[in-house]
């Protein structure tokens, strides 16, 4: 019998991980640090890069009932409140990526794709598994826990996010890089947002230092609302004490009275400190591999950090198929296709957040470019929407 896969992290790229191995007939174990299985945070944007995985995975028939199917991609003016561009959403775009663009909640999809996962038999699921350290041979990897104990497999999975203790043993570059922004989110109910003008929309007001994300949840009965500020005190070296409740009001001070309104969605009591990293190979050693935020983790400006560990998951599952026995190649060749894609993803993420945080003369500039786009121009995003197949 084919010895089976170990993954390191049962969140959203570890699970998809688990059922892409077993749509290709491989037998895998997941093994979660936490108690129990599940997701912290609030909405994600699928992309149709991600959209065309996940029904590969099986998984869309069940999440259709909670996702929103967005019909425009907008940019506002948080000083003016005058719209700048839009990307629709509509037949054009459907038809020219082969899938919509859709938005759920992060436990939703999580929920979705551990609900599949359950209901395999080639898929085993721990909780309370925190590794320790393993040992890569020649024909597999040997993996250890705090609990005692230990498990074999022909391959070990590093999909334990963004303080990866996988990737801390393979490549061991220290924690990942601060940028800066800090995040506020809230839920609420369709029923108390003022402005329903937008409910068919994922909307960003944007600003110096600041935006604003909108766009409705769980069958739009509920609002995602997402409030960042690239903090003024991170950059002039404050790094103790930035990004509290104080600042993003200062900072969203500014902006027009609705959207400081809707800084009312968002929770003050807890923020987000946003991090990524370098670019850098590596991901593979051996019988090991990293994926999702343990190789590539990114800002959210391009809302592509879910998105790429599914597809991170898809494209090793197919690799591993092919291998044979020739597992380490596989995981080099995995690296190979995923490297510079993700990069990619990382540093045009970074690029887009200064975009939309721009003041001053370059506040001026892209406002003026934007102003040339038509709804229906994809350039920008089409190397990324395209995606990958299957």
């Amino acid at each position: 019998m084919q010895r089976e896969i170990l993954i390191v992290g049962g969140g959203i790229g570890g699970v998809a991980a688990a059922l892409a191995f077993a749509r290709r007939g491989f037998r895998s174990r997941v093994l979660e640090k936490q108690p129990e299985f599940g997701e912290i945070g609030y909405g994600i944007q699928q992309g149709p890069n991600a959209y065309r995985m996940l029904d590969w995975l099986g998984v869309m028939k069940d999440l259709e009932s909670q996702a929103v199917f967005t019909k425009n991609l907008i940019l506002i003016d948080a000083l003016t409140d005058r719209e700048l561009t839009r990307i629709s959403c509509g037949e054009t775009f459907r038809k020219h990526f082969r899938a919509p663009y859709t938005v759920v909640h992060r436990r939703d999809l999580h929920g979705a794709l551990l609900e599949a996962c359950r209901k395999r038999d080639e898929i085993t699921l721990h909780v309370s598994k925190e590794l320790t350290e393993f040992e890569d041979r020649a024909d597999g990897v040997v993996a250890r826990f705090a609990d005692g104990t230990e498990y074999e497999g022909r391959a070990l999975i590093g999909a334990d996010g963004l303080r990866s203790r996988v990737r801390e043993i393979v490549i061991g570059d220290g924690a990942p890089r601060p940028a800066g922004h800090v995040t506020y989110r809230g839920v609420v109910p369709v029923a108390e947002v003022k402005d329903q003008s937008h409910f068919d929309d994922m909307v960003i007001w944007i600003g110096p230092n600041l935006h604003l994300v909108q766009y409705r949840l769980r069958g739009g009965t509920v609002m995602n609302n997402v409030a960042t500020v690239a903090s003024r005190k991170f950059q002039n070296g404050e790094r103790q004490s930035y990004g509290g409740p104080d600042e993003l009001m200062e900072v969203f001070s500014r902006t027009t009275p609705a959207v400081q309104e809707m800084l009312s969605y968002v929770g003050k009591d807890k923020n987000w400190v946003l991090h990524d990293r370098e670019p850098r190979p590596g991901w593979t050693r051996g019988n090991v591999a990293l994926l999702g935020d343990a190789a590539h983790p990114t800002l959210q400006y391009l809302a592509q950090g879910a998105c790429m560990a599914i597809e991170d998951a898809v494209v090793l599952s197919g690799l591993i198929a092919k291998a044979g026995n020739e597992v380490p190649a596989a995981l080099a060749e995995y690296e190979k296709q995923r490297y510079l894609r993700t990069a990619r993803v990382t540093v045009t993420s970074r690029i887009f957040g200064a975009i939309i945080h721009a003041d001053a003369g370059s506040r001026d500039l892209r406002n003026h470019l934007l102003a040339q786009r038509t709804p229906d121009t994809f350039w920008e995003i089409d190397w990324l929407y395209r995606g990958i197949e299957p």
